[in-house]
């Protein structure tokens, strides 16, 4: 039985931002015909909270391997990304080897709570890991109007929201339609190398 093709979306968030842009991002990739979205989280590094029905799937390395694309989001942690999101990259060592993940698109994401505090950094660090393993990093192009509407989140790294310091300022339409373009666009990508 073929299984349709999957763009992995995979986030880390505590105060809600980064899940809400995750939820976005795979309306995006659900947007383009042929392909779907695999939303998932990766769990904290700190002490177990009580669980709820609500309580996202954790993903797996062979979530990871299966997917045709990789959407990656995290909260901005001093200018770099958090360390869950660090620990999940670090566990893909036997992907590496195996090449896995070579010429496969993937685009990124993140939240801060200042407006500058680290949003194109966090975006870069996130980077580093996917050219190792050899993946097609799709940015935002200036095409897509709200990046040069924004004047919040949005950069051409990979769509980005500012959630004020007190964590209270939802995603504005600008920032969630920039979340949808990254997901539709690197679905696109990877329908190129079906």
């Amino acid at each position: 039985m073929l299984t349709e093709p999957y763009i992995l979306v995979v986030y880390y968030s505590r105060g809600g931002a980064t899940a809400a842009m995750a939820r976005h991002i795979a309306r995006g990739v659900e947007c383009v015909q042929g392909i779907q979205a695999r939303v998932r989280t990766v769990p904290s590094l700190a002490s177990p909270t009580s669980e709820s029905a609500d309580t996202p799937i954790v993903a797996t390395q062979e979530d990871l391997k299966g997917c045709a694309g990789l959407v990656v989001g995290s909260p901005t942690r001093f200018g770099n990304m958090a360390a869950p999101m660090k620990q999940f990259f670090d566990d893909t060592s036997a992907l590496w080897m195996q090449g896995s993940l070579i010429d496969k698109p993937a685009g990124l994401f993140t939240s801060t709570s200042s407006l500058h505090g680290g949003q194109e950094s966090t975006l870069l660090s996130m980077m580093l890991p996917l050219i190792h393993h050899g993946m097609v990093v799709v940015g935002v192009p200036y095409s897509v109007p709200e990046l040069r509407q924004t004047t919040a989140g949005g950069t051409p790294y990979g769509a980005s929201h500012w959630s004020t310091e007190g964590g209270d300022r939802a995603l504005d339409d600008r920032e969630s339609a920039i979340c949808r373009a990254l997901g539709k666009r690197v679905a696109e990508w990877a329908l190129r190398g079906q």
